[in-house]
């Protein structure tokens, strides 16, 4: 169940709150995996219309949580960069439902995403939100340190 009192909203993936939450992501990575996945993902491709950057806020407006979509093609969008900083119970559910039923409008009808094996947290996260491990996809392909997910919207 969500908390209704998180608000997600489409925003820049260049703003200083985007910022900030993007860099503690990538320290939380750092820590959790050896590496900041920085690797994967580059803020210029959410420049066009079938990608999207979005902020989820608290009650007092204050940015706690962030998370991406972009296009892969043959009509499947993936989740990037998703983050909650744990401050408010939900974020995490909050912001992938509002991605995947975005993602649904746009048109997508499948969403993939990959994250590290290592990070427990995560891949019971993904597992509890109905995703399904898949094969690895391309860049992930070969790289035994990933397991990639995926659900039919």
């Amino acid at each position: 169940m969500t908390n209704r009192n998180i608000k997600i909203q489409q925003s820049a993936p260049h703003s200083a709150e985007s910022q900030l939450l993007v860099e503690k992501l990538s320290a939380e990575l750092a820590f959790i995996t050896g590496d900041n996945g920085k690797s994967h993902f580059n803020a210029q491709e959410l420049n066009n219309e079938c990608c999207l950057w979005v902020l989820a806020r608290n009650e007092a407006g204050n940015a706690v949580g962030c998370g991406a979509l972009r296009s892969l093609g043959n009509n499947t969008a993936e989740v990037k960069r998703m983050y909650s900083d744990r401050s408010v119970p939900g974020v995490g559910a909050a912001l992938l439902e509002y991605l995947e039923t975005r993602a649904k409008s746009m048109g997508y009808r499948e969403i993939r995403l990959s994250t590290r094996v290592i990070n427990s947290r995560a891949v019971a996260f993904y597992y509890r939100s109905g995703y399904a491990q898949i094969q690895n996809y391309e860049p992930y392909i070969g790289r035994n340190e990933s397991i990639c997910f995926a659900k039919t919207l």
